[in-house]
């Protein structure tokens, strides 16, 4: 009787579960096919569709391109479903299985044999869950009662061992002891694969969500049934309860755990491998990886410099050491975008590791503007973090970053050459490259060093679709600047920056851009709808929207100031900074009533300046690009300019050989600084007499 209770639960759940499988599929098959009945009547969408690598309207869709690092190994509903419930014993569990498909296609990089290390020999220290410490309390309260209750069980567990003699006799087919079967969690459930994009859609979640209530509804069905078909075991059990606890694996904590692993860093003094503490966390089986997971696991040398400006803003600065070269190129991003954009399209086609690779030590820096507010001030409200405008990233920025950077290097070749002579030059040469927003700070950062006669300390820039001039800007860009500066006074009452608030949404729209990955129509009519709210600018927005600095925990933001400095820009038509608004204010900051006019100070710049432009560029369209390079050549500065057949976004995030090997060229015509006359013994010793 039992067993046809089983079989028949069995069979009604596998029911329930294809039926319900399938209802969601022809939802989700539905919603594809209503986008792109959609995507066949909108307009313009061949030429914005174009710019997304590996789109083609036939019936055999396929979704926004990702870059290269991003597309390997993504797990399927089906693959997770299958992995899930596997038991096995701890001694064969298979540490390199998930990592044996990836060899076949992409080439081993140095780290890899140490990663692989460090996942099989990794210790997990367990820490007590809430759960543990409510269940300890309770079992002291019930403590009499366990002992009352203790008394038949003690007997039932004579009864036990008595018969376990007596059927451990040879050829009994009866076991002598039986262990309760628990599933083992491993610390390979819970190893964050960084290199590897694991998360999960929406859908992929709602159909891991329906399995998983269903399997949890049986099961109560299946032991009701059980009880009540077999009630001397379901007795057993419930005395069980109150049983002292037997020794088991302990599960692991849902939130993270704690983790000692032996690494090892490309270019380090000392191969060998080293332990060092980490903190494995579940990010809802969102991407949550970092520029540093990237670089390091591509087998890159890494290092993170946290930056404090003058006004109290930690800034991340990264860095792939090259120490001793006397090269080095800092590399800043644009508007909503960090240092991960430079690294995104992997080894072949990232202007990071291509600079490297040609022997440049490289910087990465980073702007003000996290969600998680770094500040020296923890308790800074929500108002105070966000007043800046775009003047504090030219003026205090870049110019720690490049401070540091300076300190940094010096340092490093003082080291490195102690017998050389110091002279008052510095000892290397810094290129600086700079996209979008980025390029506006580095001109202002250079301007204004140069009006108060500082170092800037840089030999060449190149500018990527630079930011500054917008007054030819898209209708559409047109319109939402003069609304934005009409309800300017009331938005800063309460909007202090735009970003996503909560983690909610945060992890919503990671989630959404591999479904939109998933199911291209559903992504194509993305990316044509974005594309018009941009003025048609033809980048891969969808693809953007999957970077993981777009997770959870954290995002980069607009403050209220920067966005109504770029509105300014485009009202006035001219290229300087901020206006605060009254006379006063201004004379406060500038020591005239009206804002800085950069482009009337081009005279000052004293460096090579590359300006590159993209021909479909809707967002920064190559004449405003153009004004830079006229502005620059009336003012006798060594300006080049030259244009792509790019939209705003291709500079950094997609893969384009033509453009990285101009970027290169351009870097390679600054020679490395020459190394300083070797100190003798026969000037030193003369140096001591004349003293």
């Amino acid at each position: 009787m039992q067993r046809l209770v089983d079989d028949a639960l069995a069979v009604t759940k596998e029911s329930v579960k294809t039926f319900t499988y399938e209802s969601l599929n022809n939802i989700a098959r539905l919603i594809n096919g209503v986008s792109a009945l959609l995507l066949t009547i909108l307009p313009g969408k061949a030429s914005i569709l174009e710019g997304v690598q590996g789109w083609e309207l036939r019936p055999t869709f396929r979704g926004p391109r990702f870059p290269r690092w991003m597309e390997n190994g993504v797990s399927s509903f089906n693959q997770f479903i299958h992995e899930l419930p596997v038991d096995s014993d701890t001694s064969s569990i298979d540490y390199s299985s998930g990592e044996d498909d990836l060899d076949g296609i992409y080439p081993a990089s140095p780290s890899s044999h140490g990663s692989r290390t460090s996942r099989t020999s990794i210790h997990v220290n367990r820490d007590w869950h809430w759960t543990d410490w409510m269940a300890y309390t309770f079992s002291w309260i019930l403590l009499p009662a366990r002992f009352l209750l203790g008394i038949p069980f003690l007997l039932f567990r004579l009864l036990n061992i008595w018969g376990s003699r007596s059927s451990s006799v040879p050829g009994s087919p009866r076991p002598m002891h039986f262990h309760s079967f628990r599933k083992v969690h491993t610390s390979k459930d819970h190893v964050v694969h960084c290199t590897t994009d694991r998360r999960r859609g929406v859908i992929e979640d709602l159909h891991l969500a329906i399995e998983i209530i269903i399997e949890a509804i049986f099961d109560m069905f299946h032991k009701a049934a059980h009880c009540v078909l077999s009630p001397f075991e379901a007795f057993r059990i419930f005395i069980r309860w109150f049983s002292f606890p037997s020794a088991g694996v302990k599960d692991i904590d849902d939130d993270g755990l704690n983790a000692s692993v032996p690494t090892a860093t490309l270019g380090g003094v000392d191969p060998a491998p080293t332990e060092r503490n980490l903190t494995l966390h579940h990010a809802l089986n969102t991407d949550a990886r970092t520029c540093q997971d990237v670089i390091t696991e591509l087998g890159y040398p890494y290092e993170a410099i946290h930056v404090i400006t003058a006004d109290g803003y930690v800034l991340l600065l990264e860095r792939i050491p090259r120490r001793d070269a006397r090269k080095a190129v800092y590399l800043q991003h644009g508007i909503l975008d960090s240092s991960m954009g430079w690294v995104s399209n992997g080894i072949v086609g990232s202007p990071a590791f291509a600079a490297f690779d040609q022997g440049f030590d490289v910087f990465l820096g980073n702007f003000r503007g996290l969600v998680s507010r770094e500040h020296v001030d923890k308790n800074i409200s929500s108002q105070q973090y966000w007043r800046y405008s775009i003047n504090e990233h030219g003026t205090e920025d870049i110019p720690a970053m490049i401070e540091k950077i300076d300190e940094v290097k010096t340092a490093e070749l003082k080291i490195s050459q102690p017998d050389t002579e110091t002279n008052v030059e510095q000892p290397y040469k810094l290129c600086a490259i700079s996209h979008s927003l980025g390029g506006a700070g580095m001109l202002m950062y250079l301007i204004t060093r140069r009006i108060k006669e500082k170092p800037h300390r840089l030999s060449r820039l190149v500018l990527l679709s630079p930011a500054g001039f917008h007054d030819d800007c898209t209708f559409v860009f047109t319109v939402v600047a003069y609304l934005f500066l009409l309800l300017a006074p009331f938005l800063a009452l309460f909007v202090p920056a735009f970003y996503i608030p909560t983690r909610f949404f945060r992890m919503l729209l990671n989630k959404l851009a591999r479904d939109f990955h998933n199911y291209p129509a559903v992504g194509g009519l993305v990316q044509t709808l974005m594309s018009y709210v941009v003025g048609g600018d033809c980048s891969n927005w969808v693809g953007v929207l999957g970077l993981p600095h777009y997770n959870m925990n954290d995002m980069p933001g607009v403050s209220f100031r920067v966005a109504d400095h770029l509105a300014q820009l485009t009202r006035m038509g001219k290229f300087r900074m901020y206006d605060y608004g009254s006379k006063s204010a201004n004379m406060e900051v500038y020591g005239s009533p009206e804002p800085l006019h950069l482009g009337r100070y081009y005279g000052l710049i004293d460096i090579p300046v590359d300006l590159v432009a993209g021909r479909k560029d809707q967002v920064i369209r190559p004449s405003m690009v153009k004004k830079h390079y006229k502005l620059m050549k009336d003012s006798g500065v060594d300006v080049s300019y030259n244009e792509f057949e790019y939209a705003h976004l291709d500079f950094t995030f997609s893969h384009h050989e033509d453009l990285l090997a101009y970027v290169m060229s351009r870097l390679l015509l600054v020679e490395p600084a020459p190394k300083a006359p070797v100190k003798s013994e026969g000037s030193k010793v003369e140096k001591e007499r004349t003293c």
